[in-house]
């Protein structure tokens, strides 16, 4: 007899914009032609967000979709998910709960204990635990919710080896030896497959880019965590000393985005000095029109611009949190800055940065090799079975399909 694909529920709170939405459709997607069965539950995005369905669409994943579960705090609508989610876990039993963000991370895991889900699997893909984010009542709050949280999950997954001591050793999540690190899985592809030569000038024609500008360009929602006052602060001290052939390029909308663009203008910052772009999905032909990509985040887990403009060949500027540095140093390409750095340092290191040469082709390959859809498949697919397993040792679990990709990388570390 033919024994059940195992089932797999993967829960986020919305599939907005960025790189956790793109990570749960691939990984959807990637386990399903690998035989799994799985259903991808997201909630709703808000208008100044972007929407990113249409990349699930694309990909033929099917969204079951929680209208209630928001970003926004909000009690009875949360009390509606939760309801929501426990009713599908029971209705569906399925072995493995993985959930993803924060907001889909409280409700889903608290639905899959009430529910008796067998495995629950949390990832973070960054977190807003730092103080960065909120005033200080409620980061300990939530913090202190993490950790409850985690005594409910029987993993919790990191994107990095940094990640993981931050959340263990500083924050006291839990326990380093319940962490996981699993690296994104991204569809790299296309930025490996950029000629910056032959694509280049079209485009930076495209922008108006007048031929000895240097483009500096920022790639990301318009919210507080990424600190596009810094990229801003830095382009202006640059051109004050006297670099006004540096031009900023900001791809991405939000809800900050009228207010950025005032804070630009205050800075002398005008439209010959930053394109705004809004949200674009031609981002890898973008790449090849830009000489440096920053990221002043105030915290990152693995960023999603750094990784696509290292498979594009683009030189990365970063602010030195959350898992920057080891991205970059294991990919053996970019500049980190110290946290406290201020404009004047960025806007050097800008000038400095942009005019260097773009990456070489083992530098491309590694990064799209490293953090590979692929990869990222069959390293959930061991956390899985070995979760499972551990749970319920008498239980047999079906074997991988032949031609199922296996885990001999070396990324998944499991303690």
């Amino acid at each position: 007899m033919t024994e059940e694909p195992l089932l797999v529920h993967r829960v986020i709170a919305r599939l907005n914009v960025g790189g956790p939405a793109m990570h749960v459709v691939n990984l959807t997607r990637a386990l399903d032609e690998d035989g799994w069965r799985t259903r991808l539950v997201a909630g709703s995005v808000l208008e100044s967000e972007g929407d990113m369905e249409y990349y699930a669409r694309e990909r033929e994943v099917e969204v079951t979709t929680l209208p209630e579960m928001a970003r926004s705090l909000h009690p009875l609508a949360d009390l509606r998910s939760l309801w929501a989610l426990w009713r599908l876990f029971r209705r569906e039993r399925p072995d493995v709960v993985h959930t993803h963000t924060a907001k889909a991370g409280t409700l889903g895991r608290i639905a899959a204990a009430l529910a008796g889900v067998p495995v629950r699997i949390h990832t973070f893909h960054g977190h807003v635990l730092g103080g960065d984010y909120f005033p200080p009542a409620a980061t300990r709050f939530f913090l202190w919710v993490e950790q409850v949280l985690a005594r409910v999950t029987h993993r919790l997954v990191v994107l990095t080896e940094t990640q993981a001591r931050e959340m263990a050793d500083d924050l006291g999540v839990a326990p380093r030896e319940r962490f996981a690190v699993v690296p994104l899985g991204l569809e790299l592809e296309t930025f490996r497959q950029v000629d910056r030569r032959t694509m280049g000038p079209d485009v930076r024609t495209e922008l108006g880019l007048a031929d000895g500008e240097v483009a500096v360009g920022i790639v990301g929602r318009l919210v507080p965590i990424k600190n596009h006052e810094l990229f801003l602060e830095g382009l202006a001290a640059a051109r004050d000393a006297g670099a006004d052939h540096l031009r900023g390029v900001v791809i991405g909308a939000g809800e900050r985005e009228a207010e950025l663009q005032a804070y630009a203008r205050s800075l002398g910052l005008t439209s010959a000095a930053v394109l705004w772009l809004g949200w674009r999905r031609d981002l890898p032909r973008l790449s090849a029109a830009l000489d440096l990509v920053a990221l002043t985040s105030h915290d990152e887990g693995t960023p999603v611009a750094l990784l696509e403009a290292l498979a594009a060949g683009t030189p990365v500027l970063a602010r030195a949190v959350g898992g920057v540095a080891e991205v970059l140093e294991g990919a053996g390409a970019g500049t980190t800055l110290p946290v406290e750095a201020g404009p004047e340092a960025w806007g050097e290191a800008m000038v400095r940065e942009a005019n260097g040469e773009a990456l070489d082709a083992e530098v491309r390959d590694h990064v799209t090799r490293r953090y590979s859809v692929a990869r990222l498949a069959a390293d959930l697919a061991v956390l899985y079975r070995a979760e499972l397993s551990r749970e319920d040792p008498e239980r047999r679990l079906p074997e991988p399909r032949d031609g199922i990709p296996t885990s001999d990388t070396g990324e998944f570390l499991h303690p």
